[in-house]
């Protein structure tokens, strides 16, 4: 358990515990702060011998990080342990009820709640108390219970936060992820929504909250336990970061089919993508970023309105949305809760709703009406790096699949721009190659208070990306601005030594705003600012403007934010490295949001 909590503690470290079945009954064990933490008090332990148990890392929601909020969560007779991923939205309501039974909480979750709910319907048939409990529960969440009672099953159920099943040879497993069980098996089933399922030795049985047989998802895991390790590097996002060719070429590869754009789970028509006449893009954080760079592509190439949107604020805006009305939902994990509140506002609202996604089977794919999937294979570094890579290659193919349809470019031109991008993974890899430099520049820049970033055109998304990162990594102040804006306002900020990094559109595509790029440079030049000026190769014009000259592959200008952004992702984290910070895990963070 400890070894699968380890590949899962990029998903929340503020604490962790175990709970064992003995033969004694329950023992358990949990600890606030790293998983390490925890490892350390069970040294010298003897009662932790069993066969069947459970365990969990925490990101807090309800109550502090502190040892009594930790899970497993027990009842009063310490016979149930239950664990939680998720909030239960009613759990004030419900704790209210039980203590007015006289039962005394010793936490301040939702997830005890839980387990005394458990405990008090209990008449001898625990995956029939599970479902019993679970039609009571408002939210999203994942539970995962036991009973000392009957030491031979686990009993979990999900609502709209993840759970897979790991089939093993005499052995079963429960995960929010596969990483935690791919040393022992890749054979597993994904549950749906609101399903029940009661594992064994034996095997498992799959039910919904009512007790009726439920359908399942049986899947192959196709990657194996050295994608989940950090294969020599000092951290996982080092590792991740070097491997965005082969994430670029996988989220392309299989989809140019004699000479048409094909999507992975297209459940729309091509008439569907015809009668398109505008286009929303929801998403989070960097995958935001990855939206803004699509609005340019599908823009250029469809010649259809697009507007980019936070999730979080989409629904609650009441947007103007139709039959005719296309959303692009992008969420790494399939599960962020912000987007998928919003896929299901949009679906309310007769919109056709197609997913991009890393996770195959997630809970935003399956509420879409298609599915692209980016095949970028697990990441466990909290800052998205190889997945935002394969999520621009993804956007451009949904732009070029709408492109097709409504025949707004002819079939050798998507085929010729397709050919452009298969390309791309090996401009990446020379990016890759010449990044020593920015390491050093990194090393230099660790003891800036500030940095700002600039950029016009696809380059603005990514002066965006590069100063989230450095928020994320190295706990700085940054801020990403369309360079346009530099004199309404910003340019306030400049200052002697302050480092600026300037993404240069190309000289040859972009030359207007190549010109007026220039034009930003040599003002904040002028007023002692420390210029970082990334530029494509053979870009002359602009080194006397660059006190530090960043150069990359000459590639077209859509697809410049797939060779810009490697070298912001290598500074952020290089300044988190050289200021002493772990750049798999920045503080207060979690991979996958999967609360509101």
């Amino acid at each position: 358990m400890l070894d699968g909590l380890r590949r899962l503690e990029y998903r929340g470290y503020d604490s962790a515990g175990v709970a064992v079945i003995t033969a004694d009954g329950l023992a358990v064990e949990r600890k606030a702060g790293r998983l390490a933490n925890l490892e350390a008090e069970l040294v010298g332990q003897e009662g932790f011998v069993g066969t069947a148990g459970m365990g969990h890392t925490r990101w807090a929601t309800h109550g502090a990080p502190v040892d009594r909020n930790s899970h497993p969560h027990r009842d009063v007779s310490g016979k149930v342990a239950v664990v939680h991923n998720g909030i239960i939205e009613n759990f004030h309501a419900l704790r209210v009820e039980l203590e007015a039974d006289g039962v005394e909480f010793s936490s301040d979750t939702d997830t005890e709640t839980v387990a005394h709910l458990v405990a008090r319907e209990y008449d001898g048939d625990l995956p029939e108390t599970v479902r019993k409990v679970c039609r009571r529960l408002e939210g999203a969440f994942t539970l995962v219970v036991t009973h000392a009672d009957e030491p031979d099953m686990i009993v979990a159920a999900r609502r709209s936060s993840p759970l897979v099943v790991g089939i093993g040879d005499k052995e079963m497993f429960l995960a929010s992820d596969v990483s935690a069980f791919i040393e022992h098996t890749r054979d597993a089933v994904e549950l749906g929504q609101d399903q029940v399922v009661t594992i064994a030795r034996s095997g498992y049985e799959v039910t919904d909250f009512y007790g009726e047989p439920a359908p399942t998802n049986h899947f192959q895991v196709n990657w194996d336990l050295s994608a989940a390790e950090k294969g020599g590097h000092d951290y996982f996002m080092l590792k991740e970061i070097e491997e965005q060719p082969e994430a670029l070429a996988n989220t392309l590869r299989g989809h140019f089919v004699d000479g048409r754009i094909v999507l992975d789970e297209q459940r729309m028509a091509d008439q569907d993508l015809r009668d398109v006449d505008k286009v929303f893009v929801i998403a989070c954080g960097t995958a935001y970023h990855s939206g803004l760079v699509a609005k340019y592509a599908i823009e250029h190439w469809t010649r259809l309105p697009v507007e980019v949107e936070l999730a979080s604020e989409f629904r609650y805006r009441d947007p103007v949305l139709d039959r005719d009305t296309l959303v692009v939902a992008i969420s790494q994990s399939g599960e962020t809760a912000d987007t998928l509140e919003a896929v299901r506002h949009a679906r309310e609202q007769k919109a056709r709703v197609l997913a991009i996604c890393n996770t195959n089977g997630a809970q935003i794919p399956r509420e879409s009406d298609a599915v692209l999937y980016t095949h970028a294979g697990p990441e466990v570094g909290v800052a998205a790096t190889k997945t935002f890579l394969a999520q621009i290659a993804a956007n451009f193919l949904v732009g070029l699949a709408l492109a097709q349809a409504r025949g707004t470019k002819y079939s050798d031109e998507v085929a010729r721009e397709f050919h452009e991008l298969e390309q791309m993974p090996a401009a990446v890899s020379q990016v890759l190659q010449t990044v020593d430099s920015v390491r050093a520049l990194g090393r230099q820049l660790a003891d800036s208070k500030a940095v700002l970033f600039l950029g016009r055109h696809v380059g603005y998304p990514v002066a965006l990306e590069g100063a989230l990162k450095l928020k994320e990594l190295a706990y700085m102040h940054a801020e990403g601005f369309a360079a346009g804006e530099l004199k309404h306002g910003p340019i306030a900020l400049i200052e002697q030594d302050l480092p600026v990094v300037v993404v240069m559109p190309s000289p040859k595509g972009r030359a207007v705003l190549h010109a007026k790029l220039l034009s930003n440079i040599s003002e904040i030049q002028a007023r002692g600012a420390r210029t970082i000026v990334i530029a494509e190769e053979g870009d002359e014009t602009v080194r006397p403007f660059a006190d530090e000259l960043i150069e990359v592959p000459q590639v077209p200008t859509l697809l410049q934010p797939l060779v810009s952004t490697v070298p912001l992702q290598v500074l952020a984290a290089e300044i988190a490295r050289a200021r002493g910070y772990d750049v798999d895990k920045p503080r207060n963070l979690a991979k996958s949001v999967t609360v509101e």
